[in-house]
């Protein structure tokens, strides 16, 4: 019977920390403490939990399994705990989160920042990553990602309506033009970021579409460096309306076809469960919320 909540405690820390050593640090244990504790709980059940090699660690698919019942239990208990010493209005414990690296340090490390200053009992864990995450597997409470992404195993809640426009410097565009169309953006040098280099496909009024596949002259692998070169003059740069609201509304970037748009890219939150929400998630999320409307609302 999985009745030691030590034992429980310790498995979800080996796994949100990635390593026994961590996991001991995290608790305030010896690691003779916390191996006791993972071989006496792999013994109850009768089963592997954690996969162990020389360099790394991970859930078995078991593990995986458990893992998702013992945070819902444990954040409950936890939760619980919490209320009866009088702290139903103040997060307490660690809040993972992973958000993309330029939306990431743009907004939700503002808003972690502000959490952790408020609630003395909150701490924070930013993991600032572009990929796709196991929210389970890695013992994350929140992962926030721009456009919406087809996840079964988790709960998602839509943050903030996002759209990808085009831009440029007012500069740039006194120099060479403001292009009217489609077809006359063509002519104009563009700004890319990522690996891939499929089209940029446009949506305007009536359902038309158009696709712009110019040659880009300036390619990066990062967001804000490509996002800087549009600042400084330097060509026309497809990107979230939220990563450029605050540069449109202080004159820096200008909206390049108002009629056209790269499409629908919401801002969402996912969760691994909408039962037993903790507070400190709900907090955030609003939080979160209100900070990506007042960016765009920024936005004239």
């Amino acid at each position: 019977m999985l009745d030691d909540l030590n034992e429980l405690k310790t498995f979800r820390a080996i796994l949100a920390e990635g390593s026994l050593s961590a996991a001991a640090r995290r608790l305030g244990v010896t690691l003779a403490v916390v191996s006791k504790r993972l071989a006496t709980l792999e013994s109850r059940v009768g089963i592997r939990l954690i996969h162990r090699t020389t360099r790394a660690l991970s859930p078995t698919d078991e593990g995986v399994r458990l893992l998702a019942d013992v945070m819902q239990a444990l954040e409950a208990l936890e939760g619980a705990e919490g209320r009866l010493a009088g702290a139903r209005t103040e997060p307490a414990g660690t809040l993972r989160v992973s958000a993309p690296i330029a939306f990431g340090r743009r907004f939700v490390a503002p808003v972690l920042g502000q959490l952790a200053g408020r609630y003395p009992r909150l701490a924070v864990t930013l993991e600032l990553d572009d990929r796709v995450v196991d929210l389970v597997g890695e013992g994350l409470d929140v992962a926030i990602r721009i456009g919406a992404l087809a996840d079964s195993s988790a709960m998602m809640r839509k943050l903030a309506n996002n759209r990808r426009i085009l831009v440029a410097a007012p500069a740039y565009l006194d120099h060479f033009g403001r292009p009217a169309t489609p077809e006359a953006v063509k002519a104009h040098t563009f700004l890319r970021y990522g690996t891939l280099m499929e089209p940029w496909r446009l949506h305007g009024h009536n359902g038309a579409t158009a696709n712009l596949t110019a040659f880009a002259r300036l390619q990066v692998d990062d967001g804000d460096v490509a996002h800087g070169w549009a600042r400084d003059g330097l060509g026309i740069m497809l990107k979230s309306e939220v990563d450029v609201a605050e540069d449109i509304a202080a004159g820096r970037l200008e909206r390049v076809l108002p009629d056209w748009d790269g499409g629908e890219a919401p801002i969402v939150a996912l969760y691994p469960s909408a039962q037993h929400l903790s507070l400190k998630v709900r907090i955030l999320l609003d939080e979160l919320a209100d900070h990506i409307d007042a960016a765009l609302n920024a936005n004239p």
